[in-house]
């Protein structure tokens, strides 16, 4: 029995698992604005779309998946390709075990590596635990945004965080797409580098 865990790479057969995690944030909490969960299929869809440029990384617990984490383009256009955005989310029983934390290190040291410069995180607030989980892993808080959105019943504040990723030059190279960085010596060390956050469960 694994009685830590592994990080790795998302595959579209995850789409079940990843939904069965998301669905009750949307549902049952203002966390995320999208209200619906989206289906199994149009998950497969968004992990396959991300895995062309970004990571998509799950924990996996004895076979079963127990948080998820992925990067996305923070704006279309070029001048933005340097920045990313991050989403986690972890299943009710494995909170509180560094699953957050060991997908959000791999996922930096993913980053790293394909030359992003800053990653950005949006979070509803007020949300204590996420505020911890965000300054302990080094997010400067930017702004917040007073009820910007209606969800749950209730006009929701947003606020906007930012961790440096890796030191900005006058003239960068334009990022290595995470496809091509997975055929690199190295890659399972750089994916592997969150693992060491997870802790044991019962």
């Amino acid at each position: 029995m694994d009685s830590t865990g592994r990080i790795r790479i998302a595959r579209a057969t995850d789409a079940a698992a990843v939904r069965e995690i998301y669905a009750p944030y949307c549902e049952s909490t203002p966390i995320t604005f999208e209200e619906t969960a989206p289906s199994e299929a149009e998950l497969a869809d968004r992990i396959e779309s991300t895995l062309e440029t970004y990571p998509w990384l799950v924990c996996e617990r004895d076979g079963a998946v127990v948080g998820y984490a992925y990067a996305s383009r923070l704006r279309s256009r070029r001048a933005y390709q340097w920045v990313v955005e991050l989403s986690v989310y972890v299943a009710d029983d494995a909170r509180e075990s560094g699953v957050g934390t060991g997908l959000y290190e791999s996922l930096f040291a993913i980053l790293e590596h394909q030359g992003v410069r800053d990653a950005y995180a949006v979070t509803t607030v007020p949300n204590p635990g996420t505020v911890r989980f965000h300054e302990r892993l080094g997010f400067e808080r930017l702004v917040e945004f007073p009820a910007i959105g209606h969800t749950d019943g209730d006009w929701r504040d947003v606020a906007w965080w930012r961790r440096p990723i890796t030191e900005k030059t006058a003239d960068p190279d334009p990022i290595a797409p995470v496809s091509k960085l997975r055929t690199k010596p190295g890659w399972k060390s750089i994916l592997r580098t969150g693992e060491s956050a997870l802790e044991p469960f019962d």
